[in-house]
Protein backbone atom coordinates (compact mmCIF):
# COMPACT_ATOMS: atom_id res chain seq x y z
CA UNK A 1 0.00 0.00 0.00
CA UNK A 2 0.89 3.71 -0.81
CA UNK A 3 1.25 4.33 3.68
CA UNK A 4 3.82 1.57 3.64
CA UNK A 5 5.79 2.74 0.59
CA UNK A 6 5.45 6.57 2.48
CA UNK A 7 6.32 5.21 6.02
CA UNK A 8 9.18 3.28 4.43
CA UNK A 9 10.85 6.08 2.38
CA UNK A 10 10.52 8.43 5.38
CA UNK A 11 12.69 5.74 7.41
CA UNK A 12 14.92 5.36 4.59
CA UNK A 13 15.37 9.19 4.15
CA UNK A 14 15.99 8.87 7.90
CA UNK A 15 18.50 6.33 8.02
CA UNK A 16 20.56 8.12 5.60
CA UNK A 17 20.22 11.25 7.24
CA UNK A 18 21.96 9.88 10.31
CA UNK A 19 24.61 8.06 7.99
CA UNK A 20 26.36 12.13 7.60
CA UNK A 21 27.49 11.63 4.84
CA UNK A 22 30.19 13.76 3.01
CA UNK A 23 28.11 16.53 0.98
CA UNK A 24 30.69 16.97 -1.38
CA UNK A 25 30.80 13.50 -3.33
CA UNK A 26 28.82 10.52 -4.00
CA UNK A 27 29.32 7.45 -1.88
CA UNK A 28 28.86 4.12 -2.26
CA UNK A 29 26.30 2.73 0.56
CA UNK A 30 24.85 -1.24 1.31
CA UNK A 31 21.36 -1.64 1.84
CA UNK A 32 21.00 -4.25 4.23
CA UNK A 33 17.18 -6.75 3.33
CA UNK A 34 16.82 -4.24 0.46
CA UNK A 35 13.56 -5.64 -0.55
CA UNK A 36 12.18 -4.32 -3.78
CA UNK A 37 14.71 -1.43 -3.53
CA UNK A 38 12.39 1.23 -2.28
CA UNK A 39 15.23 2.60 0.38
CA UNK A 40 17.56 2.64 -2.55
CA UNK A 41 15.82 4.95 -4.91
CA UNK A 42 16.13 7.73 -2.17
CA UNK A 43 19.65 6.97 -2.01
CA UNK A 44 20.10 7.26 -5.66
CA UNK A 45 18.02 10.29 -5.62
CA UNK A 46 20.69 11.81 -2.97
CA UNK A 47 23.55 10.86 -5.81
CA UNK A 48 24.98 8.06 -4.27
CA UNK A 49 25.21 4.60 -5.20
CA UNK A 50 24.32 1.78 -3.74
CA UNK A 51 24.57 -2.42 -3.31
CA UNK A 52 21.63 -4.10 -2.16
CA UNK A 53 21.28 -7.27 0.06
CA UNK A 54 18.11 -9.58 0.49
CA UNK A 55 17.04 -13.49 0.89
CA UNK A 56 13.84 -12.55 -0.85
CA UNK A 57 14.28 -13.85 -4.48
CA UNK A 58 10.05 -12.54 -5.17
CA UNK A 59 11.13 -8.99 -3.50
CA UNK A 60 14.65 -8.88 -5.62
CA UNK A 61 12.45 -9.79 -8.66
CA UNK A 62 10.07 -7.11 -8.08
CA UNK A 63 13.17 -4.44 -7.91
CA UNK A 64 15.12 -5.71 -11.47
CA UNK A 65 11.49 -5.22 -12.54
CA UNK A 66 11.69 -1.28 -11.29
CA UNK A 67 14.46 -1.16 -13.00
CA UNK A 68 16.07 0.27 -9.41
CA UNK A 69 20.22 1.45 -9.83
CA UNK A 70 21.58 0.04 -7.26
CA UNK A 71 23.22 -3.70 -7.81
CA UNK A 72 21.18 -6.55 -6.34
CA UNK A 73 22.56 -9.51 -4.47
CA UNK A 74 20.69 -12.63 -3.42
CA UNK A 75 21.84 -13.54 -0.01
CA UNK A 76 21.24 -14.59 3.84
CA UNK A 77 22.93 -12.11 5.82
CA UNK A 78 23.23 -14.24 8.46
CA UNK A 79 26.16 -15.72 6.34
CA UNK A 80 27.68 -12.70 6.41
CA UNK A 81 28.47 -9.89 4.29
CA UNK A 82 30.67 -10.96 1.16
CA UNK A 83 32.53 -7.96 0.12
CA UNK A 84 35.87 -6.47 0.30
CA UNK A 85 37.69 -4.77 3.13
CA UNK A 86 36.35 -1.07 3.41
CA UNK A 87 34.57 -1.24 0.22
CA UNK A 88 31.41 0.63 1.62
CA UNK A 89 31.08 4.41 2.98
CA UNK A 90 28.05 3.31 4.47
CA UNK A 91 25.29 0.86 5.55
CA UNK A 92 21.63 1.55 6.10
CA UNK A 93 18.86 -1.21 6.61
CA UNK A 94 15.29 -0.44 6.91
CA UNK A 95 12.98 -2.90 9.40
CA UNK A 96 15.58 -6.31 8.87
CA UNK A 97 18.24 -6.98 11.54
CA UNK A 98 15.51 -7.94 13.83
CA UNK A 99 14.81 -10.98 11.39
CA UNK A 100 18.33 -12.38 12.94
CA UNK A 101 16.50 -13.31 16.11
CA UNK A 102 14.68 -15.60 14.76
CA UNK A 103 15.98 -19.12 14.41
CA UNK A 104 14.07 -19.96 11.45
CA UNK A 105 16.25 -23.52 11.12
CA UNK A 106 17.85 -26.02 13.51
CA UNK A 107 21.08 -24.74 12.96
CA UNK A 108 20.81 -21.19 13.50
CA UNK A 109 21.78 -19.54 16.44
CA UNK A 110 20.60 -16.30 16.50
CA UNK A 111 23.87 -14.78 18.64
CA UNK A 112 26.09 -16.23 16.13
CA UNK A 113 24.58 -14.99 13.19
CA UNK A 114 24.15 -11.85 14.70
CA UNK A 115 27.64 -11.64 15.32
CA UNK A 116 28.84 -12.76 12.13
CA UNK A 117 26.69 -10.76 10.22
CA UNK A 118 28.09 -7.42 12.51
CA UNK A 119 31.77 -8.72 12.35
CA UNK A 120 31.48 -8.98 8.66
CA UNK A 121 30.03 -5.40 7.96
CA UNK A 122 32.62 -4.11 10.25
CA UNK A 123 34.99 -5.16 8.03
CA UNK A 124 33.57 -4.15 4.84
CA UNK A 125 33.51 -0.45 6.08
CA UNK A 126 35.49 1.90 5.59
CA UNK A 127 36.93 3.43 9.30
CA UNK A 128 35.25 6.61 10.27
CA UNK A 129 32.00 5.59 8.37
CA UNK A 130 28.51 4.39 9.96
CA UNK A 131 25.84 1.83 10.01
CA UNK A 132 22.41 3.07 10.56
CA UNK A 133 19.82 0.20 11.21
CA UNK A 134 16.29 0.58 11.58
CA UNK A 135 14.71 -1.92 13.29
CA UNK A 136 11.23 -3.31 14.75
CA UNK A 137 12.69 -5.06 18.00
CA UNK A 138 10.09 -7.84 19.63
CA UNK A 139 11.33 -6.66 22.85
CA UNK A 140 14.29 -5.39 25.23
CA UNK A 141 15.98 -8.92 25.14
CA UNK A 142 16.16 -8.48 21.65
CA UNK A 143 17.33 -5.01 21.54
CA UNK A 144 20.56 -5.88 23.98
CA UNK A 145 21.19 -9.12 22.08
CA UNK A 146 21.55 -7.18 18.83
CA UNK A 147 23.49 -4.49 20.42
CA UNK A 148 25.59 -6.46 22.43
CA UNK A 149 26.63 -8.80 18.93
CA UNK A 150 27.73 -5.47 17.66
CA UNK A 151 29.88 -4.12 20.47
CA UNK A 152 31.22 -7.69 20.58
CA UNK A 153 32.07 -7.28 16.77
CA UNK A 154 34.04 -3.44 16.98
CA UNK A 155 31.29 -1.18 16.54
CA UNK A 156 30.67 2.10 19.02
CA UNK A 157 27.50 4.04 19.16
CA UNK A 158 24.32 3.27 20.07
CA UNK A 159 20.10 3.36 20.12
CA UNK A 160 19.01 6.64 18.53
CA UNK A 161 15.39 6.75 19.38
CA UNK A 162 13.05 9.00 17.52
CA UNK A 163 9.70 10.13 18.93
CA UNK A 164 9.91 7.81 22.06
CA UNK A 165 6.67 9.46 23.53
CA UNK A 166 4.72 8.19 20.26
CA UNK A 167 3.09 4.57 20.28
CA UNK A 168 2.85 4.93 16.73
CA UNK A 169 5.58 7.12 15.45
CA UNK A 170 8.53 5.66 17.63
CA UNK A 171 11.51 4.25 15.68
CA UNK A 172 14.84 2.63 16.70
CA UNK A 173 17.91 3.57 14.84
CA UNK A 174 21.07 1.66 15.86
CA UNK A 175 23.63 4.21 14.90
CA UNK A 176 26.75 2.29 14.61
CA UNK A 177 30.29 3.60 14.08
CA UNK A 178 33.35 2.21 12.58
CA UNK A 179 36.78 3.28 14.17
CA UNK A 180 36.63 6.74 15.16
CA UNK A 181 33.82 7.26 17.83
CA UNK A 182 31.09 9.90 16.99
CA UNK A 183 28.66 11.87 18.95
CA UNK A 184 25.28 9.64 18.91
CA UNK A 185 22.75 11.92 16.92
CA UNK A 186 20.07 13.01 19.17
CA UNK A 187 16.20 11.58 18.53
CA UNK A 188 13.63 13.48 16.88
CA UNK A 189 10.94 14.55 19.22
CA UNK A 190 12.89 13.87 22.58
CA UNK A 191 12.66 17.41 23.70
CA UNK A 192 10.33 17.32 26.61
CA UNK A 193 7.59 19.75 27.30
CA UNK A 194 10.20 21.49 29.65
CA UNK A 195 12.76 21.37 26.96
CA UNK A 196 14.81 18.94 29.14
CA UNK A 197 16.12 16.44 26.50
CA UNK A 198 15.04 12.27 27.21
CA UNK A 199 18.73 10.86 27.43
CA UNK A 200 19.41 7.64 25.13
CA UNK A 201 21.14 4.58 25.88
CA UNK A 202 24.97 5.11 24.76
CA UNK A 203 27.05 2.08 24.46
CA UNK A 204 30.13 3.67 23.77
CA UNK A 205 33.08 2.92 26.99
CA UNK A 206 33.67 5.91 28.79
CA UNK A 207 37.55 4.93 29.38
CA UNK A 208 38.67 3.89 26.22
CA UNK A 209 42.30 5.24 26.61
CA UNK A 210 42.94 2.24 28.34
CA UNK A 211 41.93 -0.03 26.06
CA UNK A 212 43.82 -1.24 22.90
CA UNK A 213 42.74 -1.83 19.39
CA UNK A 214 40.22 -5.16 20.11
CA UNK A 215 38.57 -2.98 22.91
CA UNK A 216 40.25 -4.54 25.81
CA UNK A 217 41.99 -2.99 28.73
CA UNK A 218 45.75 -3.00 28.40
CA UNK A 219 47.11 -6.18 30.23
CA UNK A 220 48.35 -5.61 33.72
CA UNK A 221 46.73 -2.37 33.89
CA UNK A 222 44.73 -1.56 37.11
CA UNK A 223 41.24 -1.25 34.76
CA UNK A 224 42.22 -4.96 33.43
CA UNK A 225 43.43 -5.77 37.26
CA UNK A 226 40.10 -4.61 38.25
CA UNK A 227 38.30 -6.62 35.70
CA UNK A 228 39.83 -9.71 36.13
CA UNK A 229 38.94 -9.68 39.87
CA UNK A 230 35.54 -8.48 39.16
CA UNK A 231 35.36 -12.09 37.20
CA UNK A 232 36.91 -14.28 39.43
CA UNK A 233 33.79 -12.51 42.40
CA UNK A 234 31.14 -13.70 39.84
CA UNK A 235 32.57 -16.61 39.92
CA UNK A 236 32.35 -17.21 43.69
CA UNK A 237 36.37 -17.63 43.85
CA UNK A 238 37.72 -15.51 47.36
CA UNK A 239 39.23 -12.59 45.77
CA UNK A 240 41.20 -9.67 47.91
CA UNK A 241 39.28 -6.26 48.32
CA UNK A 242 40.12 -3.60 45.71
CA UNK A 243 42.07 -0.62 47.10
CA UNK A 244 43.67 2.69 46.22
CA UNK A 245 46.91 0.13 45.95
CA UNK A 246 45.50 -2.27 43.40
CA UNK A 247 47.35 -2.30 40.41
CA UNK A 248 50.12 0.21 41.29
CA UNK A 249 53.80 -0.29 40.23
CA UNK A 250 55.70 -1.52 43.26
CA UNK A 251 58.97 0.67 43.71
CA UNK A 252 62.32 -0.68 42.34
CA UNK A 253 64.66 -2.14 44.82
CA UNK A 254 68.49 -1.31 45.16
Amino acid sequence: SSRVVQIQSQMSERAVELLGLPEDRPCLLLDVGCGSGLSGDYISDEGHYWIGMDISPAMLDVAVEREVEGDLLLADVGHGIPFRPGMFDGCISISAVQWLCNADKKSHSPPKRLYRFFSTLYTALARGSRAVLQLYPENSEQLELITAQAMRAGFTGGMVVDYPNSAKAKKFFLCLFVGASGTLPKGLGTECADGEEIHQAKFTNERTRFRNAKGKSVKKSRDWILEKKERRRRQGKEVRADTKYTGRKRRPHF
